[in-house]
């Protein structure tokens, strides 16, 4: 399966997205999933086995618990192959965070200009 057919998932972006701030059970990211996408636990753990199988999460027992984690490899595959596109939108980005500065400093002079002068 190819990376963006396995991240086109909403669902399996979401798990990935919970991964992301650590290990979790099966279970842990079953209750968020099942509450979030009203999926049952069965339909869960098939796209855990999808992200596991396809190498963007990783698994590891402890005890009776499974312990699921996100695998940065594919992540940077994904990442490397849409570095030729950054320079389309790249420059968008800097164009309006210099907009928004812009914005800013207009509003404090305009803000500074309006407020009562203290008379001695």
């Amino acid at each position: 399966m190819h990376a963006f057919d396995v991240l086109g998932d909403p669902v399996r972006r979401r798990i990935l997205e919970l991964l992301a701030d650590g290990e979790m059970t099966s279970g842990a990211v079953c209750e968020v999933v099942t509450d979030e996408f009203g999926i049952s636990q069965p339909a869960v753990s098939q796209h855990l086995k999808v992200l596991r199988e396809n190498g963007f999460a990783t698994v590891r027992p402890e005890g009776t618990r499974r312990l699921y984690a996100v695998n940065t490899e594919p992540l940077k595959d994904v990442d490397a192959w849409l570095d030729r596109f950054r320079r389309l939108w790249t420059p968008h980005l800097d164009a309006l965070a210099t907009e928004l500065a812009r914005g800013r400093r207009e509003r404090r002079l305009r803000d500074a200009d309006e407020s009562p002068r203290s008379t001695s």
